[in-house]
């Protein structure tokens, strides 16, 4: 059974100004190389539907929603923080995106996937339930958790974040839902500054020092990651799936490679068929050095859909 592959061309209108990072550029390279390494062959694209508001309102107030839409510039730009920008595409993308996660989790639940890697942007994980910030508007992955336990009535989901920014978006969102386990490496210092003092038995928040490298990665994740993940025994596992802690990637200063980002997946993955039948959701987040990016987004991918 092939994996899904899940992408719109909506994704790469959202325009946040000529030398924004957070650039429709970034969906191009991912596609590019996925393509030419052969990985697509072994999934089946999909285009990602638009979010509703019912689905976005599981994961968001419903005031956020209405504020968001009312937001929404017919020209121009219009500034939500310094570093986050709506253009006239943005809503549409949004919700595509976020379209992207609950089309994802129907596909892999209903045993036509058994895993999705989704293609889109904005990113996420910053958003949060009544906010957004950090490049994000709607927070992707927690509308697809929600949708898997309030329209799937799943009981037990983990999220595994590792962007090299908190997911303080994700964490505000499900700090007090006993039916998610979240799991996230960062690197300490960085935006949102938030994260090391964010934990419990469903918070796995690891803050690593700048320059930690991938040995200082993988301990964490063996560590702390995985017997949190073994005692929770999740139904269903999501990944923000972040790039920007390359060592090319000036967004941070982690220092991993795309080794390190293979070998995170292959941890999930293991999990993954010994709690779930294998099924993974995977929403891209960061990840700005375009090259950098499109060959650690392959090396996750490709272990993703068991290619490697």
């Amino acid at each position: 059974m092939l994996s899904a592959y899940i992408t719109h061309a909506d994704c790469t209108r959202h325009d946040m100004g000529a030398g924004h990072p957070e650039c429709p550029e970034r969906l191009a390279a991912i596609h590019d190389r996925l393509l030419i390494s052969g990985l697509l062959d072994y999934m089946v694209p999909h285009d990602a539907p638009l979010a509703t508001a019912t689905q976005l309102a599981r994961a968001h107030t419903m005031s956020y929603v209405r504020e968001l839409t009312a937001m929404a510039p017919t020209e121009g730009h219009r500034f939500v923080d310094p570093d986050t920008v709506m253009s006239p595409h943005t809503l549409q993308a949004a919700l595509r995106a976020a379209g992207a996660a609950v089309l994802a989790t129907d596909l892999v639940l209903a045993g036509e996937a058994p895993t999705a890697f989704c293609n889109v942007r904005p990113p996420g994980h910053h958003a949060t339930r009544d906010a957004a910030m950090g490049f994000c508007f709607v927070n992707n992955v927690a509308v697809g958790m929600r949708h898997a336990l309030d329209a799937h009535g799943l009981k037990r989901v983990a999220l595994i974040d590792f962007d090299v920014h908190h997911g303080n978006g994700s964490a505000d969102i499900f700090r007090d839902d006993e039916r998610v386990l979240m799991c996230s490496i960062f690197e300490q210092g960085l935006y949102p500054f938030s994260g090391e003092d964010d934990n419990s038995l469903r918070m796995v928040n690891i803050g690593l020092p700048p320059r930690s490298g991938g040995d200082a990665f993988r301990a964490a994740v063996t560590q702390h990651w995985l017997p949190a993940l073994d005692a929770f025994a999740p139904e269903l596992i999501y990944v923000s799936a972040g790039f920007d802690g390359h060592r090319e990637d000036d967004m941070g200063n982690l220092g991993l490679v795309e080794n390190d980002y293979a070998w995170v997946t292959r941890r999930i993955m293991e999990t993954a068929r010994h709690h779930c039948g294998g099924r993974v959701v995977s929403c891209l987040e960061g990840g700005y050095a375009l090259s950098a990016l499109a060959r650690s987004a392959a090396a996750h991918v490709k272990v993703l859909i068991g290619a490697d």
